[in-house]
């Protein structure tokens, strides 16, 4: 089997969700957008898709250096591509990267007629969720008040999560950042779910040593279950200092660049007590799993970073992940509602707060072609 083809396909989506002037995500006014899906075809008729994708990197950088190739080559695919990267991370991000391998996993798996989870080597079939909120915001009865967030925590109680995380407030939100306020609504939420629901808070990322030990300390005494990211990333140290002068679990790093390699570094040097990573933090599902497996041998778990189909495969296919991460949620929208372009969400979850993954072959996604055709820009 030979790849012969790479190509996107732009259609009209309808979003409700916008973001602010920092890049933060909020429910917004409901609107059309244009989203892409990338294909990528073989000569024996077998395709697989991600969306997504950068159409002219994919016309321009990557076309030219997968087509020919076996399409289950993956790992000298991704590490071909791995190595381009370097003179070309001005067109060749990790998300781009991220798209050709989901797309690579699931044509693998689409050939075979399996779920991607079962053909890396499958643990599980359902995983239990968390609800993680979107950021804070200044919407009458959304996530403006500690309030809101407590009101937001008790509604997840009764859908059925058995856990919860905030994202609280960040620019350019009147008072953020605020320790104080960060606090506030993690107490409040404590206070509706009672102590046994682990609770996590993701805050603003870019508090000094001094605020993000006193977020820690704060959420101590509340006996939240971990933080993520209260400092810059780039600042390896600032987290040794920080997981050596509080008990609190610290996860990350999240978003600092670096794939496997950086994560392999900050488990050694002490600067976290529980991995994060997602295929999009690292350029895909192959580099994923390589960290998933580099945590396993630490003993360490490896929180997963966002939801979606490419991570869910992931936790379906590994032992050291406790939580999906569902979201990001908020009052004003129903995360339980399809895109147009799919049948069926990625992540449905039952009563008891187990989100289960598609038995459908590859990444299992169920795509409405014919709305994609229709709804071709």
């Amino acid at each position: 089997m030979k790849i012969t083809d790479v190509k996107t396909t732009h259609f009209t989506v309808i979003t409700r969700t916008e973001r602010d002037t920092d890049g933060h995500g909020h429910p917004g006014p409901e609107r059309e957008n244009t989203a892409t899906m990338l294909q990528i075809d073989t000569d024996e008729g077998v395709s697989g898709y991600w969306f997504g994708a950068n159409a002219s990197v994919m016309e321009t950088v990557i076309k030219p250096a997968i087509v020919g190739k076996d399409p289950f080559m993956r790992e000298e695919i991704w590490h071909d591509l791995n190595e381009r990267q370097r003179l070309n991370m001005g067109v060749m991000s990790d998300k781009v990267l991220c798209s050709v391998d989901l797309a690579l996993w699931d044509l693998a798996g689409r050939a075979l007629d399996i779920p991607c989870y079962k053909m890396i080597g499958g643990y599980r079939d359902k995983v239990p969720a968390y609800a993680s909120t979107m950021c804070g915001d200044d919407l009458e009865n959304g996530l403006a008040t500690p309030e809101d967030y407590a009101r937001f925590a008790e509604w997840a109680m009764k859908r059925g999560y058995p856990a919860f995380k905030l994202h609280t407030w960040q620019p350019p939100y009147e008072g953020a950042p605020s320790v104080k306020n960060d606090l506030g609504a993690c107490a409040a939420v404590r206070d509706v779910v009672g102590p046994d629901v682990p609770c996590m808070l993701d805050p603003y990322h870019y508090y000094d040593r001094e605020a993000a030990l006193a977020l820690a300390r704060g959420l101590e005494e509340l006996d939240y279950y971990w933080m993520e990211e209260p400092m810059d990333e780039h600042s390896m140290s600032s987290y040794i200092w920080l997981t050596e002068n509080t008990s609190l679990a610290i996860c990350g790093p999240e978003t600092c660049e670096g794939k496997m390699y950086v994560r392999a570094e900050w488990i050694k040097a002490g600067a976290c007590d529980i991995s994060r990573c997602g295929v999009g933090d690292v350029g895909g599902l192959t580099p994923l799993l390589k960290t998933i497996h580099l945590c396993e041998s630490y003993n360490m778990r490896c929180e997963i970073h966002g939801g979606g189909f490419g991570n869910l495969t992931a936790l379906c296919a590994m032992k050291n992940g406790e939580f999906y991460e569902r979201g990001l949620l908020h009052p004003f929208l129903d995360h339980d509602r399809p895109a147009e372009y799919l049948h069926e969400v990625a992540d449905p979850m039952d009563e008891q707060g187990f989100v289960h993954i598609s038995q459908l072959p590859g990444l299992g996604m169920n795509i409405n072609f014919d709305y994609i055709e229709k709804n071709k820009v």
